[in-house]
């Protein structure tokens, strides 16, 4: 059963409907290749898709052990390779929330389950993800 029905727009522009709960996201080709560049790109969304993930299996430890982590944000940038053109490296610097405090358990816990996530282990080894954290 399929999960997410994508559909050519034209003029580089692409839906996709996630089936489960009817939500839609549209991506358009970026400026820097023939695009609009007034949406995510598809390369933005695997970055944000590893920004995300990394952010929920963080949550889902956090939760498992009482480590309040609301308010983490994680700023991702996005450096492409040319020939062939591809995702070279994506850079995400977390920043928990001010004024919380954490012991260095729960920062390993934490960092491990970043750089553990799905999304992280699914892409190539070729892409370099480089990750940080700011307490």
């Amino acid at each position: 059963m399929a999960t997410i029905t994508n559909t050519y727009q034209g003029n580089l522009r692409t839906s996709a409907q996630h089936l489960a709960s009817g939500n839609t996201i549209i991506t358009d080709a970026p400026t820097d290749n023939n695009g609009k560049g007034e949406a995510f790109s598809p390369t933005d969304l695997v970055c944000a898709a590893l920004g995300s993930c990394m952010m929920t299996i963080m949550g889902i430890v956090a939760n498992r052990n009482t480590i309040d982590i609301e308010g983490t944000t994680v700023e991702t940038t996005k450096i492409m390779a040319a020939e062939p053109r591809r995702i070279a490296e994506v850079i995400l610097q977390f920043k928990m929330p001010a004024g919380k405090t954490y012991t260095d358990k729960e920062k390993a816990m934490l960092e491990n389950a970043a750089r553990t996530c799905p999304v992280a282990l699914s892409l190539h080894p070729d892409i370099k993800q480089t990750v940080s954290f700011e307490y």
